[in-house]
């Protein structure tokens, strides 16, 4: 079965994080795993992990999650979902690092183990980690790919396709006129259209956040 996680999109509807309080709520669970590993496993690559540490740092994390959900009570004046969240996730990255750091061998050299003592203690300051600034740069383009996604489902599929072409691809107007057999003028207009209807879903998630 294929699960429709477009409406559950960033930022998390506080519906969903009420269903996750049931464990068998499978579906739930599914479109919270779909919403955010990609935003999880990408910031801590950024923070440099590798491909197989940032994996652990995702299933980790969403473990995390589900051990908290029985007893998460959510409350907008003492912080938001993403920020739950990202301390989370980096707690797990700093998991990662001292796990790498217990690795290093008894012979390696000492700038190699002071290298990554550097980086964990990088990670421990909240306002400087590179995995937070991982984190913003994330999540600032899943609300993109959130809001694209919203207006897809809503105009024209032809006049996506210009859009797409054209903004997106970047092809020449004239290349996409020509490949879709309309005038120019078309494009121009279609790309004002739905870009403003794209800075609109933007605005609308930002207005709604968990």
């Amino acid at each position: 079965m294929q699960i429709n996680v477009v409406n559950d999109l960033i930022p998390t509807r506080q519906s969903l994080l009420c269903r996750l309080k049931d464990w068998k709520d499978e579906e739930s669970w599914q479109v919270l795993f779909e919403t955010y590993w990609k935003l999880i496993y990408n910031a801590a690559i950024k923070a440099g992990l590798t491909d197989a540490e940032a994996q652990d740092v995702v299933q980790e994390t969403v473990i995390s999650v589900s051990k908290s959900m029985p007893h998460f009570e959510y409350d907008p004046q003492k912080g938001s979902f993403k920020s739950w969240l990202l301390k989370l996730a980096r707690w797990r990255v700093l998991d990662q690092f001292r796990k790498r750091q217990q690795g290093v061998e008894c012979l390696a050299r000492e700038s190699d183990a002071s290298t990554e003592t550097a980086v964990i203690e990088k990670m421990a300051d909240p306002g400087q980690s590179a995995f937070e600034t991982a984190w913003e740069d994330e999540w600032e383009k899943n609300l993109m790919e959130a809001a694209i996604e919203r207006v897809k489902k809503k105009v024209d599929p032809g006049q996506y396709q210009a859009f797409d072409l054209y903004v997106l691809k970047k092809w020449p107007v004239m290349k996409v006129a020509r490949t879709l057999k309309i005038n120019p003028g078309l494009v121009y207009l279609t790309k004002h259209r739905i870009g403003n209807s794209i800075r609109r879903e933007i605005s609308h998630l930002r207005a709604r956040p968990i």
